[in-house]
């Protein structure tokens, strides 16, 4: 058994992270509130995926006893981490709670796991992922974000109608000199933790004035050089299925991120603006399905023997059809 792990916690995750594979899914847990349930939702639908990695969850130090219980009961990993705050000023954030997400900075310090995959609580897979982890070192992976939402009023984007998801639509004015670099949703990304990267992270930020979209305005700086696009499937907002239903393939979709207002299906009425939609209610009614159905809940038969190794089959990259941007191409498996 690992030094430091109780006989007590250990789970099939705790096992895969200390004496298997090093890499994991991550996400990020605050406060005594209903997000604990998108988490559990999210380890479940890991598990109806057959992925081979665990899911760690670094949780705030006020996520209560019992929901933590609740996460290592279905097999998570829970590690506490420390909030991050950025330094003082009078910037407001587009939402009030963005600011408590600096706090995910810290999961670039989980040096036990050589890559990582990060995912919001209100997000569910619906497909394997596992063959991201394949994808070249040394580049941050994410999905484009759109700029038609009104949340995105005080950018120049937004006010010119530009959007890096149909850059033919509306040009982006000469005059302005070129275009801005491509901007990704920081709900979902792949990454490499590593202890220089995280101590640059906490430097930067404290002389980084915050903005609008706090960490992940932080996060498209910090990494604008080694940010690589990756499909759309792989980070649906769901937006994008009235913003631009043209770049949405709803069958092919492999992660769906359930953030626009209303949707969130543990508190879902319907009511909310593009809330009454079929493929709202459709996506909604596919995590209840995964959260209710028991099969899923972590068993003990699910713990994987000490010491035992996993490994990936080796894949070709495949090529993407999108024409306007260089995306990087997924290993075969996501096809």
């Amino acid at each position: 058994m690992a030094p430091g792990v109780p006989a007590t916690s250990m789970c099939r995750g705790e096992t895969w992270g200390y004496f298997g594979s090093r890499r994991a899914y991550v996400t990020f847990l605050a406060g005594d509130g209903d997000y604990v349930k998108g988490a559990v939702g999210l380890a479940k639908g890991l598990r109806k995926v057959k992925s081979m990695y665990p899911l760690v969850v670094a949780v705030l130090p006020d996520v209560p006893e019992a929901h933590r219980q609740l996460l290592r009961d279905q097999g998570c990993i829970v590690r506490e981490i420390e909030p991050v705050y950025p330094p003082e000023n009078q910037t407001q954030f587009a939402m009030a709670h963005f600011v408590i997400n600096y706090s995910k900075l810290r999961i670039w310090n989980f040096e036990e796991y050589s890559k990582m995959i990060y995912l919001d609580a209100d997000i569910q897979v619906f497909d394997n992922i596992d063959h991201l982890f394949d994808m070249p070192d040394g580049y941050f992976y994410a999905v484009m974000d759109c700029f038609c939402e009104k949340l995105w009023s005080q950018s120049p984007q937004y006010s010119i109608g530009y959007c890096q998801q149909c850059p033919e639509k509306v040009a982006w004015p000469a005059e302005m000199g070129s275009p801005p670099p491509l901007y990704f949703n920081a709900g979902m990304f792949v990454f490499e933790p590593n202890h220089r990267t995280y101590e640059n992270l906490l430097e930067t930020l404290k002389i980084t004035p915050p903005t609008p979209f706090a960490e992940q305005d932080f996060l498209n700086m910090f990494f604008e050089k080694t940010y690589r696009p990756i499909r759309l499937v792989y980070n649906l907002v769901l937006a994008m299925l009235w913003r631009h239903p043209e770049n949405v393939e709803l069958d092919k979709v492999k992660v769906v991120h359930y953030c626009a207002a209303g949707s969130k299906p543990w508190r879902y009425t319907g009511k909310e603006v593009n809330m009454d939609r079929e493929d709202v209610k459709m996506l909604v009614a596919k995590w209840w399905d995964i959260y209710n159905d028991e099969s899923l809940d972590f068993k003990a038969e699910d713990m994987v023997a000490e010491g035992e190794a996993f490994s990936m089959s080796s894949s070709i990259m495949a090529g993407m059809p999108e024409p306007t941007i260089n995306y990087i191409p997924a290993p075969s498996a996501a096809a």
